[in-house]
């Protein structure tokens, strides 16, 4: 994942969602880590993140600043561009906290499988097989 880009992108949906639910406050509820336990999975990641990100004292004021505007409207697509513009920043200047970051994201692999007897994995360890009358043994050679 490039850290310029990618990495600020993947982290806004769930800053703005903590931001979403909380508003301005959310500056003081990244500390409540207890809340972390109630919260949706969603905004406790991106509660999460924005603790880890605002625990760096050179993110934590552009990235602050960026939070409690977005916080006024959040749903303005240029509010939300400066929250990326500043995580990426600090993303780019520390690539511990970048290394940091991309560790505490979900794994966002999607697998999808579409039409009759369709099959699709993540990790497949056994047999797979489809078909109309197929028929499959596994055992010791």
């Amino acid at each position: 994942m490039s850290v310029d880009v990618d990495l600020a992108a993947a982290v806004v949906p769930y800053v703005a969602a903590a931001v979403g639910v909380y508003g301005a406050r959310v500056l003081e509820r990244v500390s409540d880590a207890a809340a972390d336990a109630t919260a949706a999975a969603t905004v406790g990641v991106g509660r999460r993140l924005l603790r880890r990100i605002l625990g760096r004292e050179a993110s934590a004021g552009p990235v602050s600043a960026a939070v409690q505007d977005l916080a006024e409207d959040p749903t303005d697509e240029d509010r939300v561009a400066a929250l990326r513009l500043q995580l990426r920043k600090a993303l780019v200047s520390d690539p511990q906290l970048a290394a940091e970051v991309a560790a505490m994201l979900p794994d966002a692999t999607t697998v999808t499988a579409a039409g009759p007897r369709s099959v699709a994995a993540r990790d497949i360890t056994g047999i797979v097989q489809t078909g109309d009358g197929s028929a499959a043994w596994q055992g010791r050679g």
